[in-house]
């Protein structure tokens, strides 16, 4: 397994040029690598510089929660995010351009699709999106044989603490795909990545469910700005 992801507290207000040198996004993508890193540092890392008062990690924060992750961003016109403060047309122009070519990695060809290897490599895909949510939100990633990514997803999405998840709609795209394999992924908005009893006996009706169509579920993560938990390594619900 790589080194797991940084920590990420929220309420940045000291400027980049404060941090210690190791723990400057730039630094830390240099030393651990992309993968690593936080989906705020590595925005930062794309806006550059913030404004005085505000480093360009603080933005990246702000931006996450105020367009409730990646997608929220990808989806957000590019006036949209040019008239955020601290922001303005190059730097809006820097995040469009990251974005898509996220989304275009996404949708390659199926030779050139990333491939799951670990439960980092799920978490790596879906952390960015998923971990500054403020409602629980469902999502399933749907892979080939050889574990290729074909699609992520949205299965439910609930309030602050809670999301219904139904076997059906959790499985149903697979179905559609004839893909052999998912991967079932939801948020703990709060923080706390613990599973709750209501997360393991439903990782035990989709592991049930999967069997009887033919499809495995490889993993149940819980994912939080924290980092994640996988209740398949926990032995919860498996």
């Amino acid at each position: 397994m790589s080194l797991s992801p940084r920590n990420v507290t929220t309420g940045y207000q000291v400027m980049m040029r404060d941090l210690p040198t190791s723990e400057r996004p730039r630094e830390r993508l240099k030393d651990y690598g992309a993968e690593n890193l936080s989906a705020a540092e590595l925005l930062a890392i794309l806006l550059r510089v913030g404004r005085a008062g505000e480093s360009a990690l603080s933005v990246a924060t702000r931006l996450l929660t105020a367009y409730s992750g990646l997608k929220g961003l990808a989806q957000a016109s590019f006036g949209e995010l040019a008239a955020e403060p601290a922001v303005g047309p190059a730097k809006a122009a820097q995040v469009k351009a990251g974005l898509e070519l996220g989304r275009r990695l996404v949708t390659t060809s199926p030779s050139e699709r990333p491939v799951i290897t670990s439960q980092h490599d799920a978490y790596n895909l879906i952390a960015g999106d998923m971990a500054f949510l403020e409602q629980e939100h469902v999502r399933v990633i749907l892979l080939t044989t050889r574990n290729q990514v074909v699609d992520i997803v949205e299965v439910s999405r609930g309030t602050v603490n809670s999301a219904q998840i139904r076997p059906a709609e959790v499985f149903r795209e697979a179905v559609r795909r004839t893909c052999p394999a998912i991967i079932v992924a939801h948020n703990h908005p709060s923080g706390d990545m613990t599973p709750s009893s209501e997360d393991i006996a439903m990782t035990r009706t989709l592991v049930a469910a999967g069997k009887v169509l033919d499809i495995e579920l490889l993993d149940h993560l819980i994912v939080s700005d924290r980092g994640f938990v996988s209740l398949k390594e926990r032995g919860l619900g498996f």
